[in-house]
């Protein structure tokens, strides 16, 4: 697998490398979040399997590596990503999913309690699955209300799993056999039941998909601890 990583602390690029390496991979390192968007940017850019970035980057270490996540997923929405940092950016985060769950994920690096399993969470998210960390989830729905999911119709739950594997209303309508008004009434619904009003800094949608996956059964066996979506897609 090829994964370029973005990470400007030496020892932990160094770290990784080292790691992935020996398990196979061939990795490319960059130290800033604007040699990343030069490498991969380009619409013809040769795409790397996995994009494994942190947050926090040159020049102002503030929020660089995962606004330059967001750019390249808008410009190439296959493109599998990985944060991973010791913190958590709820706008940008949000922006991130809200583009679609599939091939995304956002560990924390104090969380990663095991390397096989960290591993693992690579392998899923470049194979299209999406791996959040718990806490990550808490921060981001943590200004909107927490009930709303019991008041959902077995309709609303499925369009609200389906909206979770990244679709979009046509996909969910095509994959319901319904019209796309029907889907967008439904979505609409959920929104307004999990207490999601429109506002100028949250992405309804992906709040809604996060609420989703903090409340979804436990993971299976072997998936990263904290990890939501424990079962490869």
């Amino acid at each position: 697998m090829r994964i370029v990583i973005a990470e400007d602390s030496v020892l932990l690029l160094d770290g990784l490398t080292r790691l992935l390496t020996t398990e196979g991979h061939a990795v490319t390192g960059h130290r800033t979040a604007d040699d990343l968007v030069r490498a991969l940017s380009a619409r013809d850019a040769t795409l790397p399997d996995l994009l494994v970035t942190d947050v926090r980057m040159p020049p102002t270490h503030t929020d660089e590596g995962l606004r330059a996540a967001v750019h390249l997923r808008s410009l190439h929405p296959d493109l599998p990503i990985l944060v991973l940092s010791q913190y958590v950016e709820q706008r940008y985060a949000a922006e991130l999913f809200a583009r679609g769950a599939r091939g995304l994920g956002y560990v924390l690096k104090d969380r990663v309690a095991d390397v096989d399993e960290f591993l693992d969470a690579l392998q899923r998210v470049a194979d299209g699955g999406t791996v959040v960390d718990p806490e990550v989830v808490t921060q981001i729905i943590a200004r909107t209300r927490r009930t709303g999911l019991e008041t959902l119709t077995p309709r609303e739950r499925e369009v609200l799993t389906l909206m979770a594997e990244g679709r979009s209303n046509s996909a969910i309508a095509d994959r319901l056999v319904v019209g796309l008004p029907a889907v967008e009434k439904h979505v609409t619904s959920i929104l307004g039941k999990l207490g999601l009003p429109p506002d100028s800094d949250d992405h309804r949608r992906v709040l809604a998909v996060l609420r989703w996956l903090e409340h979804r059964p436990a993971p299976t066996p072997g998936a990263l601890p904290g990890s939501p979506n424990g079962a490869r897609p």
